[in-house]
């Protein structure tokens, strides 16, 4: 028995040892890895460093469990937290031509004649509005529907995901409450409209409203959402700080200096408060990006590649954060995002325009109800769409509605229309005497009923007094590009200065003043973002007053004139610009015949025909231009109409303006000119270069002659600013003179 017993005691012993032996010779799992946070500030241009971080990180294998972003920063981490890789975002961002994404409205060839067609008399950069009696100005003065068209596209892949937690990677987006100053952390919703949201830097982009919310950029409250990643449930942080510093005092003499300094000390005070927060496990990382701008996005790979310097620069407290290769494999593999079949839509809608009917435009585009969804195609919708001019966002989206999958269009009207207004100047000198000055006014009333009419008023105030109305009303309410046909109604009442000169000498014969009324009435037809045919009935009454004779000119001047013919005006314009065109093409040819007559003057038949066209194509900076014009005038000898005339800055620059005049006339210029890099406020850029110039004008066609062609030159430095093209030019023709021209508007 006592045997036994401790037999059992002896085995019991062991057992226990083996038990306390346990700990130390089975594995034991690896501590649990910290919950990683991503926090990625605002920039602009800056945050585009973001990508080179987020390429170390993917190289390095360390997993990011959340993110939380601002403004640039909630860009690139919406876009990695809804599945993209380092190398899909660099290949994206930098295949972009930013300047296109930011363009305040859609490039012009895209427009309808009826929208390109006054930027020749009115720069399309500076648009006014009035609404409810108050005079508005634009909210912003770049567009972000180029941005926001980008990020719904890079979106497609989690269109359906609304709380951003189930995105790959949860997220938050930081914005501003503008009405109350609060910070708004967005956690759900539409991913793309959240990103955008939270980049609405002001007075650069307009605010968005959403959930009755208006939305600025989340850098005024929350530059480094540090506090957010924290209450995401991170346990440790990865910061990156790309913001702006402040600006050196030379900066400081313009209000948009100031006003940029002070958008920079409240994003500077934000971000200080964020880092003290960090703690001692967390990394910051900050790129040094020297003197790269938040406007520099031109500059890209400048960015990333110094984004890539500040984290390596990090490697071995980051190496502490990642795993093993087949570990990191595992994890990536599930936080990709996964393309879901395009759905088949079953209806297209439109929503929050009050001022406009979109509708009229549901035929000519491209996405149909029956087709299945194609994010291209709708991305050239929002384009169409926006081209009208009338709103100052255009996005769009898929949802489920009872009808089934339907592709929304949400149009947001611009809160200064839809009566617009344009401001344009006339001032010119050639320093020997010869200076004008006109103040110019374009109204244009849009959407006066669901056809689209419209209502275009023109005012100028100065030496050449003019005053134009036209009503426009398209005849078919729901169109396809080949139906849509048009009628207009319109005056034109007008007081002009007339020089005569000698044609040899340019010595000065006559100045006259010629006031003119006129009426006409069109039929025509739009031919899409081609251009555009009239065919109409047009009627006219002048009268020329003598101001200063030097020689007899008979007693035409005496009587009152007027002509009623039949009109065909063509236009084709595919010109990217109207000032310093860099590609495209313009074709104008107008015929116009009828009848003719004076007080004292029997009725006789006449006849206009007037052909003009411009091509121009670019290799970088470098531009030629090349401009030609013929007309031909069959009329009365002794009429007063008017014959063409010749003469002035690229009109044979050199000549007193009109000094060579005829019923026949030839012109042909080509020019070249180089984009400079500065690009001031209000100037779309700074152009240097010459024209070559050759034509003349005759009393008859028989006359006309090559061999009788003159020539000139000019060489100039202009820009192409908010109130029409500015241009300081010398000009020489070797029969004409030299002269020396200063003006804004057009020469």
């Amino acid at each position: 028995m006592r045997l036994a017993v401790g037999f059992v005691g002896l085995v019991l012993l062991a057992l226990a040892g083996t038990a306390m032996a346990a700990p130390t010779d089975v594995p034991q799992p690896p501590p649990a890895r910290p919950k990683l946070g991503l926090v990625l500030s605002g920039g602009g241009a800056r945050g585009l460093a973001h990508v080179g971080v987020l390429k170390v990180l993917e190289r390095e294998r360390i997993p990011v469990d959340l993110i939380a972003g601002t403004s640039m920063g909630s860009i690139i981490g919406g876009l990695y937290a809804s599945g993209m890789t380092s190398a899909e975002l660099e290949r994206e961002l930098l295949q972009i031509n930013w300047g296109r994404v930011f363009a305040a409205r859609v490039e012009r060839q895209q427009l309808s004649q009826r929208r390109k067609e006054e930027d020749f008399e009115f720069s399309a950069a500076l648009e006014l509005g009035l609404r409810d009696g108050e005079l508005r100005a634009p909210q912003g003065t770049l567009s972000s529907r180029g941005l926001e068209a980008l990020l719904r596209r890079l979106t497609l892949p989690v269109r359906m995901v609304q709380e951003f937690d189930k995105l790959p990677i949860p997220f938050r987006a930081v914005a501003t409450n503008m009405e109350d100053g609060q910070q708004v952390v967005v956690g759900n919703g539409d991913l793309a409209l959240a990103m955008r949201s939270s980049m609405s830097v002001p007075g650069v982009f307009a605010p968005i409203e959403w959930n009755e919310r208006i939305l600025g950029d989340g850098g005024l409250v929350n530059n480094l959402p540090v506090d957010i990643a924290r209450r995401m449930g991170a346990e440790q942080l990865i910061a990156v700080n790309v913001g702006t510093p402040l600006s050196a005092r030379s900066s400081l003499g313009s209000m948009v200096g100031l006003t940029g300094q002070m958008i920079n000390i409240l994003t500077e005070q934000n971000v200080q408060r964020s880092l003290a927060s960090l703690w001692n496990e967390d990394i910051l990382i900050t790129p040094n990006l020297g003197k790269l701008t938040s406007a520099d996005f031109e500059r890209g790979r400048d960015f990333i590649t110094q984004g890539e310097a500040a984290a390596e620069a990090l490697l071995p407290r980051l190496r502490e954060l990642a795993l093993p290769e087949a570990e990191y494999k595992r994890w990536r593999k599930a936080h990709l995002s996964h393309n879901p079949a395009a759905p088949s839509l079953e209806a297209v809608a439109f929503e929050g325009s009050d001022n406009t009917n979109p509708e009229r435009f549901k035929a000519q585009l491209e996405s149909q109800a029956g087709q299945n969804f194609d994010p291209a195609r709708a991305e050239r919708d929002t384009r169409k769409l926006a081209s009208t001019g009338d709103y100052v966002r255009v996005d769009y989206h898929v949802e489920q509605r009872a009808e089934g999958d339907t592709l929304v269009f949400l149009m947001e009207d611009k809160p200064w229309g839809p009566n617009y207004f344009r401001v344009g100047l006339d001032l010119s000198t050639d320093f020997a005497g010869e200076s004008s000055f006109n103040l110019r006014l374009s109204h244009n009333r849009h959407w006066l009923t669901d056809h689209g009419t419209e209502w275009r008023n023109q005012l100028s105030v100065g030496q050449t007094p003019r005053f134009y109305s036209e009503l426009y009303h398209p005849l078919i309410q729901k169109l396809g590009t080949s139906e849509d046909w048009f009628v207009s109604a319109w005056t034109e009442l007008e007081r002009r200065q007339i020089n005569i000169y000698e044609p040899e000498s340019g010595k000065g014969l006559a100045r006259l003043a010629r006031v003119s009324g006129q009426l006409g009435f069109d039929l025509g037809q739009p031919w899409g973002r081609i251009g555009e045919v009239r065919l109409g009935l047009t009627h006219q009454r002048w009268r020329i007053t003598p101001k200063l004779l030097t020689v007899d000119v008979g007693d035409q001047l005496n009587q009152t004139w007027s002509e009623t013919g039949v009109r065909l005006k063509t236009v084709i314009d595919q010109l990217d610009f109207a000032n310093f065109p860099q590609r495209g093409y313009r074709l104008v040819a107008e015929a116009i015949s009828g009848l003719q007559s004076g007080t004292n003057t029997r009725r006789q038949h006449f006849s206009r025909f007037e052909l003009q066209g411009t091509a121009a194509g670019s290799i970088g900076a470098h531009t030629l231009n090349l401009h030609a014009r013929l007309l031909q005038a069959n009329q009365p000898t002794d009429s007063t109409q008017g014959p063409y005339t010749l003469g002035g800055f690229q009109q044979l620059s050199g000549y007193q303006q009109g000094q060579l005049f005829g019923n026949t006339l030839a012109f042909g210029r080509a020019t070249y000119y180089l984009r400079l890099r500065e690009a001031p406020v209000l100037t779309r850029g700074f152009f240097i270069g010459g024209s070559l110039e050759a034509g003349n004008a005759w009393d008859q066609r028989r006359d006309a002659s090559f061999k009788d062609l003159r020539y000139a030159a000019s060489a100039f430095i202009g820009a192409d600013t908010g109130f029409g093209p500015l241009y300081l030019a010398l000009g020489h023709a070797p029969r004409g003179g030299t002269t020396v021209y200063l003006f804004i508007g057009r020469p």
